[in-house]
């Protein structure tokens, strides 16, 4: 029986498994057909259309009788199969799509709107899993097997990322892609998706244009590096800026930028350019401005020291669970860098380089939302001092707490084009409760 009589035979069978194996065989013989050839035809667009193109020819030839749906799926899946990432494509198409989750062949989750959730989605066998994550990894120059069982990269479409391979992984390859979205969320986005107020916005504009250092912390995935390249549309256009990150994420709209990425070892353990080095490097360019994706290790040391003498108006993130945490792991990442010096000195370094913390978080809804707005005040005995300009109300708008910032007058004398930016701390007591 060819395979046409074979979708024939099971085409009104009530039961999908029959139809769905006998597409399997379709998709099969189109791929033994296509091997031969499409090592010849160049990577990209034209790669797909000639796939597909094959794959029309191969259902034409065997007389398969099928709905226009059903062929352009299997028109599709071919494609997926042998130029794309296999059943990864359709999550990739789907721009409701944030991140796609593998935890070995057979389950796939994704996260939309901040929740996470299954799919019905898999791969046939390690085999084929292990053949998706070789074309990716291949795509982009980077090596991964058991002598090197994790990587970390970014795709040609800017998405990152993230493989580990058995017998790291116990249950399979385990595949992480956060995808880079079509377009890079603004202020007037975050604050239309009810990450931040207008409030807290006007100030936070007004205090990248008054050259503020600014920290974004919060844990993995609560939008950090979204609120840092909305934070960097701030930047006037005439300035220079120097951006630094592990895997290039940020677009900005200015035109003078510099985009820096750091660079793991090779096999060998040879060539790696690290976020420190990076950072070193950069205050030889000649920056206005020093936009770092994520501090996480002794690169904490340079940046501070950046900030602090003459680069004003830096911005990098960090991974922590509040303001006061985000200060004590950059205490610790100084000191694992081998600086001697009394926790004193590395305090006043902290009080000197840093004006504020944007604190940001996921919420259980799946939203992510900034819940505070901090500034470092000062040094008293070995204590760091901080005030919370912007808090979640009880309406669940961030909202000023009355307290008025000492940076104020430095923001109305850099900033005379916001006149109400002072009207924002004047009766915000009342605006606001505890």
């Amino acid at each position: 029986m060819n395979l046409a009589e074979r979708i024939a035979a099971v085409s009104n069978n009530s039961d999908s498994t029959p139809l769905r194996t006998a597409r399997d065989d379709v998709r099969h013989a189109a791929q033994i057909r296509l091997r031969d050839g499409i090592s010849l035809v160049e990577e990209g667009q034209k790669r797909a259309d000639h796939v597909r193109a094959v794959v029309s020819d191969v259902i034409n030839g065997d007389g398969i009788t099928l709905t226009s749906t059903e062929r352009a799926q299997l028109v599709q899946d071919v494609a997926d199969d042998l130029v794309g990432l296999g059943p990864l494509e359709p999550f990739l198409r789907d721009s409701s799509v944030t991140e796609i989750m593998v935890n070995g062949p057979r389950r796939i989750y994704v996260e939309r709107a901040g929740l996470i959730e299954p799919t019905a989605a898999s791969f046939d066998s390690d085999a084929a899993l292990r053949r998706t994550i070789d074309r990716m990894v291949t795509r982009v120059g980077r090596r991964i097997d058991e002598a090197s069982p994790m990587v970390d990269a970014r795709l040609p479409d800017g998405s990152r990322i993230n493989v580990v391979l058995p017998p790291l992984a116990l249950d399979g390859p385990s595949v992480t892609i956060r995808k880079f979205s079509a377009s890079a969320l603004t202020m007037p986005d975050l604050i239309a998706m009810g990450t931040l107020s207008q409030q807290a916005a006007q100030f936070l504009g007004a205090a990248v244009r008054g050259r503020l250092n600014i920290l974004v912390s919060g844990a993995t995935g609560c939008g950090k590096s979204t609120t840092l390249g909305a934070l960097s549309a701030y930047i006037g256009a005439g300035e220079r800026i120097v951006t630094i990150e592990d895997t290039a994420e940020l677009r900005l709209e200015q035109q003078h930028v510099v985009r820096l990425e750091s660079r793991p070892p090779n096999i060998e353990q040879r060539g790696e350019i690290t976020i420190r080095a990076l950072v070193r490097n950069a205050l030889r360019m000649r920056p206005d401005r020093i936009v770092l994706g994520e501090v996480r290790d002794d690169a904490a040391i340079d940046m501070l020291a950046a900030m602090s003498t003459g680069h004003d108006g830096s911005l990098c993130t960090v991974h922590a669970n509040g303001p006061r945490d985000a200060l004590a792991r950059i205490e610790t990442m100084v000191l694992m860098g081998g600086v001697e010096l009394p926790l004193r000195a590395v305090r006043e370094q902290l009080v000197g380089a840093l004006n504020l913390i944007v604190h940001q978080h996921r919420l259980r809804s799946g939203k992510r939302a900034i819940v505070s707005i901090t500034e470092i005040t000062g040094i008293e005995g070995d204590v760091i001092t901080m005030q919370e300009l912007f808090a979640i109300a009880p309406n669940g708008e961030l909202l000023a707490t009355g307290i008025r910032p000492q940076c104020l007058g430095q923001l109305l004398d850099s900033d005379s084009g916001e006149p109400t930016l002072a009207a924002i701390f004047t009766g915000a007591a009342q605006r606001w409760s505890k």
